[in-house]
């Protein structure tokens, strides 16, 4: 029996829908600046997706777009001036960066309480104590269609195949949370195949196009694909091998439409929560 779908797209829009109402009740609009440097495809497609969403709930929205050439000094003093603007309540920097630029500056440059990519090394250590902070969009979003599955999470076997700051590492804290068993894979794991047909959630965010293989999912396991990589022929494909895993899961995010819409959802929820603050 085929997997039950797990769709992003609607879940983000009931959840951006709530928030629009919740919007209107304070008594300042919720403000929202995103920094772009340089003119990459992809990440133009996002930050436009991500203005779009703004303006859509009636957030003030700013984008702020730099040439390619812009030097570290020039990005972070652009991020200082936002973190002295009380009508911003969340920065977001699109990485990645032009290769001159420091990624890690960008972050501590940001001011943590508008911190809503969850970056910040303050936002990250209270994520780790499990105390209130901004968590990473694309993890809380990966969370939230967990929940939805109904199925529960605790004492289960899980596994995350991808260790960045941004997915990968509060991914597994979070599953932690809810008293998951986790692994945490990476390129140097020996025998991923065989953590993989031992999990019973399995979240992928690599970045390989179809690095995992349908035969490895586990019988009934509920399958989050984070990756989102395009074919030479132009298909959108994710880290799973979807029509394969799909015969054996239980629960399985397309691509696209899954784990991406859920991401700009929790940009706007930590927007919000910003603006609360």
């Amino acid at each position: 029996m085929s997997a039950r779908i797990l769709d992003g797209k609607a879940v983000a829009a009931e959840i951006t829908a709530a928030l629009a109402d919740r919007a209107k009740t304070l008594a300042e609009t919720p403000g929202l600046a995103v920094i772009l440097v340089g003119e990459d495809p992809a990440s133009q497609v996002y930050v436009r997706n991500k203005g779009k969403t703004a303006e859509r709930l009636g957030y003030r929205h700013w984008q702020i777009d730099l040439p390619a050439d812009t030097t570290e000094d020039r990005l972070l003093a652009e991020v200082r001036r936002l973190n002295d603007d009380p009508k911003v309540h969340g920065i977001l920097v699109q990485f990645p960066v032009p290769k001159q630029i420091r990624q890690e500056r960008v972050v501590d440059t940001i001011d943590p309480r508008k911190d809503v990519d969850g970056l910040h090394p303050r936002n990250a250590g209270l994520l780790a104590q499990r105390r209130d902070g901004f968590v990473p969009c694309t993890p809380a979003g990966v969370m939230e269609l967990l929940k939805r599955t109904g199925e529960p999470l605790s004492g289960r076997d899980a596994i995350v195949i991808g260790r960045s700051n941004l997915v990968g590492k509060p991914m597994v804290q979070l599953l932690e949370q809810m008293d998951c068993t986790v692994t945490l894979a990476h390129s140097r794991t020996r025998d991923l195949a065989g953590h993989v047909q031992r999990a019973e959630i399995v979240i992928a965010a690599v970045g390989r196009a179809e690095m995992v293989k349908g035969a490895w999912i586990r019988p009934g396991a509920l399958v989050i694909d984070v990756g989102i990589n395009r074919l030479p022929d132009g298909r959108l494909v994710g880290d799973v091998e979807f029509a394969a895993a799909r015969e054996r899961a239980a629960w399985i995010t397309p691509v696209p439409g899954g784990v991406g819409p859920m991401t700009i959802a929790m940009l706007m929820a930590n927007t919000l929560r910003a603006a609360q603050r």
